[in-house]
């Protein structure tokens, strides 16, 4: 598998628990025992003065754009290389995915680009940090406050990924992750908001319960996006582990990297400052769905991410030209790095790699 989640008798004591508690979900503002010390884990971790709790990473991204000001008549800039949650996520609340280009360089949104298309109409940027990868924070803040917009990062992919010391979810006004399977962490299902704006922190709060702040009052629009006592759980015992995940999955990258030295695949390079957390260990090369097929013969659970860009989908379908989107779609393969991949696995991706 291209990420395979390590769960092991901790998580399940952890379940275990909760189901003998019998809470096993709360509608109280604040959510139940386990949600709350999640969310602290969350906040500790990061560093921010809020963490708040949903059922997923496409809910972080929506509670994050209402509590934005997005929404009907609003444009919402995001990268088209991405997962199509992130797009979802704006035509939720009404207002319009404009799709951006990225650099070929780190696959994250490109500031130049953005600055073309900026309308009277935006009203927020979801830079995307991909693979673990930073997105330019520096440059699209500026961009942000010169042109009035909010940035919501979208850091599902980025949990403990740093640029400058600064934790991706943290540099913008709010950040999302995703506690999917999938991710360096899992709750199950789950995802997180992250910020340090009270009236993110409240909005979001009674976003994700039916706009209730006590009972049966509600204020705002609202969803159930609440996480459940058992996911909780769960991603409480896996942030425990993060650092130790995090730490395996840099040293499979800097051996994957060195083996990989004198091939045509051409290596992720992380910028000065930069600290990946390597979701997803991405290299580009030609032969690509070549090297895809022998790969997977080999038992090697490498993936595409993403081969049809988010503008290039049935629902979306739009003419929009992203010569970098389209160039990298053909081009990027992932693999396999996470904490259960040994030494010889490494090496046997390398010794295939290197035929192309």
């Amino acid at each position: 598998m291209i990420n395979a989640p390590v769960i092991d008798k901790k998580e399940i004591r952890a379940v275990v628990k909760v189901l003998e508690s019998g809470i096993l979900t709360s509608a109280a503002r604040l959510g139940g025992p386990a949600v709350r010390d999640l969310e602290n884990a969350a906040r500790g971790f990061v560093k921010s003065k809020y963490a708040i709790a949903v059922n997923s990473g496409t809910a972080a991204l929506q509670c994050a754009l209402y509590a934005s000001g997005s929404g009907p008549g609003k444009e919402v800039l995001i990268p088209s290389f991405t997962f199509v949650a992130t797009a979802n996520a704006v035509i939720a609340t009404g207002a319009k995915p404009v799709f951006v280009d990225i650099l070929r360089e780190d696959f994250t949104m490109d500031p130049k680009d953005l600055c073309a298309k900026i309308t009277p109409k935006s009203c927020a940027i979801i830079p995307v940090h991909l693979y673990g990868r930073m997105a330019h924070m520096d440059t699209i803040y500026d961009i942000a406050l010169k042109n009035n917009l909010k940035i919501i990062e979208d850091a599902a992919q980025a949990l403990g990924s740093k640029i400058g010391g600064k934790y991706a979810g943290t540099i913008a006004d709010v950040g999302c992750f995703s506690l999917y399977p999938g991710k360096i962490i899992t709750s199950g299902e789950g995802g997180l908001v992250v910020t340090d704006n009270e009236h993110v922190y409240n909005t979001t709060l009674k976003m994700r319960n039916h706009g209730m702040v006590k009972g049966y009052d509600t204020e705002t629009f609202g969803l159930n996006l609440r996480m459940t006592e058992i996911a909780a759980a769960i991603g409480r015992v896996q942030f425990d582990r993060l650092a130790d995940f995090i730490h395996a999955r840099n040293k499979n990258a800097k051996l994957l990297t060195e083996l990989l030295k004198n091939t045509h695949v051409n290596t992720p390079t992380l910028r000065k400052g930069e600290e990946s957390n390597w979701s997803l260990y991405t290299v580009t090369l030609d032969e690509r769905e070549e090297a895809l097929t022998t790969l997977k013969k080999a038992g090697i659970g490498a993936a595409v991410y993403y081969p049809t860009p988010v503008h290039r989908l049935p629902f979306y379908a739009s003419k929009v030209q992203l010569p970098a989107t389209d160039w990298a779609a053909d081009h990027v393969l992932s693999l396999p790095i996470h904490p259960r991949v040994k030494t010889r696995d490494l090496e046997r991706m390398a010794e295939i790699l290197a035929e192309f």
